[in-house]
This record gives C-alpha cells, structure tokens and sequence, in this order.
C-alpha cells in the first residue's frame, strides 16, 4: 500500500459524511478509503494494534516513511491538513494540547449516532471514485 487511506465507520452518519465531504474537495483525488468493518480495515486493525479499538476515524499514512496510524484529533488534523486551503487553517488547533483535543474529539465521537444518525444509504459513486475505495477493488487488498 502507498499513499494514505483513511478508515472509516461504515455505519456512521458522521463519517459517511466525512467520506463524501472529502470525495467533494480533495483536489489531489489521491486519498483512499475503507471501512473500518470491511476486510482491509480489519487487516490494517490486526497490523496496527493502536487502533482495535478504535471505531471512528484513522488515517493509514506511508507517504513519508513506514507506515503509521493516526488517531483521534491526530487524524482529523491531518485530514484537514491534506485537504488544503482554507481547511488547513484547522492546524492551528495543535497549539491546544492533544489531551484536550482528543476530549474533545472523543464528546463528538460518542455522541455521533445520537446526533448525525447511522449510514442507511450509501451515496451513489462515480467510477473514479469507486476506485478510491480500497475494497472495490479487490486488488488493492
């Protein structure tokens, strides 16, 4: 695997979201998804035991050397960072203590079904995007 792909709870309204947001405004079209359930996210679970139990978001990176995991506020920055302008101006957020960002971020992530609901329909995708999607490729497993 190169590049990034960022992980995802397939049956969340929030992430959903976030999946389609990005689809919508990442201007390199490099980034890949894959649900955490599915089996590319199980594998990336077995192969990267700081994120079991994880069941929101995780940026898979190997863009600048091994492969690594980020979580929580970690990974939502980086994110926004990935995305450029004017999401990028969310980095200013490092300056606040990762303790307190990841609080944060944990209030939203376990209110997020009570407040966006769970992913009942699937947005329908391009070609191209459906090729971003790691596990509708069965090669990029």
């Amino acid at each position: 695997m190169t590049g990034a792909v960022l992980l995802y709870d397939g049956s969340c309204g929030l992430c959903n979201g976030t999946v389609q947001f990005v689809l919508r405004w990442d201007r390199r079209g490099s980034l890949r998804f894959a649900a955490l359930q599915s089996p590319f996210g199980l594998a990336m679970r077995r192969r990267h035991p700081e994120i079991a139990t994880v069941d929101s978001v995780v940026w898979i990176d190997t863009t600048e050397g091994p492969e690594r995991a980020l979580v929580r506020s970690d990974a939502a920055l980086r994110l926004a960072s990935y995305l450029g302008m004017p999401w990028s101006w969310f980095m200013i957020a490092r300056v606040i203590p990762r303790s307190w960002r990841d609080a944060l971020y944990d209030l939203v992530a376990r209110y997020r079904y009570r407040w966006f609901g769970s992913a009942v329909v699937c947005a329908l995708a391009t070609p191209e995007q459906r090729r971003r999607f790691l596990d509708a490729d069965p090669l990029a497993n």
